[in-house]
C-alpha cells in the first residue's frame, strides 16, 4: 500500500519539527509518499491525501490557535481520512504523563474539540533553557518548579524517546 500522506506541525522551539522529519523518515523507508508542511504553509486541499498526521507541541498549557483553527474548520474532511494526532510537552518526560488518557494537557485538548483521529499519540520534548527568550525561560521555569522539574537555566535536556517516535512511524504506515 502506497498511501499519500500529509504531515502537518506546529513547533515553537524545533523539537516538533524534529519529530516530524523522523516520522518522515521512517515512512520513506517504506516507501511511502509523504509531504511535511507546517501549519502555516499548508494550503493543500487535505483531501488529495490518503493519511493526515498532525504534530502540535504546548506552550503555556495550550496547543497552537492555528492547528485548532484547521481542525475545527476541516473537521469533516478530517472524518473522512485516516488520521493521526501527536502532542510534544514537557509534562510527557514522566512515565504516568506519557499517553493520551492519562497527560492533562491532550486530555483538555480533546475536551474542546470535536475530532477523534485514527490514532493519538504523546511524545515528551526538550528542556534548553538557554535557547528561551528570557520572560520564556522564567515561565518555563516556573512551571518545571510546580512539577518537581529540573529549573538550573543551564539545563538542556532532550527527554523525546526516539525508540518510540520510530514505532509511531511504523504504526503510521499501516494506519
Amino acid at each position: 500500500m502506497n498511501n499519500k500522506t500529509a504531515i502537518i506541525y506546529s513547533s515553537v522551539d524545533g523539537q516538533t519539527l524534529k519529530i516530524c522529519i523522523k516520522l518522515r523518515d521512517v515512512l520513506l523507508q517504506y516507501d511511502q509518499k509523504v509531504e511535511l508542511f507546517s501549519i502555516e504553509d499548508f494550503t493543500e486541499n487535505i483531501t488529495n491525501y490518503d493519511r493526515l498526521i498532525i504534530g502540535a507541541s504546548i506552550r503555556y498549557g495550550v496547543h497552537n490557535k492555528k492547528i485548532i483553527d484547521f481542525i475545527n474548520t476541516n473537521k469533516e474532511q478530517l472524518d473522512s481520512l485516516k488520521t493521526a494526532f501527536f502532542s510534544v510537552n514537557l509534562v510527557a518526560r514522566k512515565p504516568e504523563k506519557r499517553t493520551a488518557e492519562t497527560n492533562p494537557y491532550v486530555i483538555k485538548f480533546f475536551k474542546s474539540i470535536d475530532w477523534k483521529p485514527t490514532i493519538i499519540e504523546v511524545f515528551a520534548g526538550k528542556l534548553d533553557y538557554k535557547k528561551y527568550p528570557f520572560f520564556d525561560r522564567i515561565m518555563i521555569q516556573f512551571i518545571m518548579w510546580m512539577t518537581k522539574g529540573p529549573t538550573d537555566s543551564n539545563t538542556e535536556i532532550e527527554y523525546t524517546n526516539w525508540d518510540r517516535v520510530a514505532a509511531f512511524g511504523k504504526q503510521l504506515k499501516n494506519m
